[in-house]
């Protein structure tokens, strides 16, 4: 089995007592959080109950902030792969998925990477609210504003394994609608 991280949407937060009503699956990456990930949970972040396990290790963020700091960086990132097909096409799978499974929020099921580590869990994720995610932000906006050209450039030259994940209806772990 391949640890993965895993992205819903939902209209409202984890709790608790309870998961929300409604869970959209968005995303799944294998042996990483990817970049992509990163980015969409990178406006409002908030740790939440995970839905999937016991600690407290669910990642919570406005889903409007997030997809458009995503779209916003892979618009600098395609300016200079414009002659790439798959580029563009995983591109245009990514923002169509995004925008059919539109909410609230997105929240980041992380549990299976940061327990890699041996450590704790909910450390890992305090980390990466904490720490991960505040930089890959930061790193998205200099470079969106034209101030990060060089790690726009390490983007482009691997953009497969920051952008490149299964996006569907259904994920490893989905949940009854």
């Amino acid at each position: 089995m391949a640890n993965r991280s895993y992205l819903y949407a939902t209209d409202t937060m984890p709790t608790d007592q309870e998961n929300p009503q409604a869970i959209r699956c968005v995303s799944e990456h294998n042996w990483s959080i990817p970049l992509a990930h990163k980015l969409l949970v990178g406006r409002g972040t908030t740790i939440v109950p995970s839905m999937i396990w016991n600690p407290r290790i669910g990642i919570a963020a406005d889903y409007a902030g997030g997809a458009a700091l995503l779209g916003d960086l892979l618009r600098a990132v395609g300016r200079g792969l414009e002659d790439d097909s798959d580029f563009a096409r995983c591109v245009e799978r990514t923002t169509a998925h995004l925008e059919k499974q539109r909410a609230r929020y997105f929240v980041l099921e992380a549990g299976e990477m940061v327990s890699l580590s041996g450590g704790d869990p909910e450390a890992g994720v305090g980390r990466l609210v904490a720490d991960d995610i505040p930089a890959a932000v930061a790193q998205a906006e200099a470079a969106i504003a034209g101030r990060n050209d060089a790690w726009l450039a390490s983007l482009r030259s691997d953009w497969e394994d920051h952008f490149a994940s299964f996006y569907g209806d259904a994920l490893y772990f989905s949940f009854p609608g």
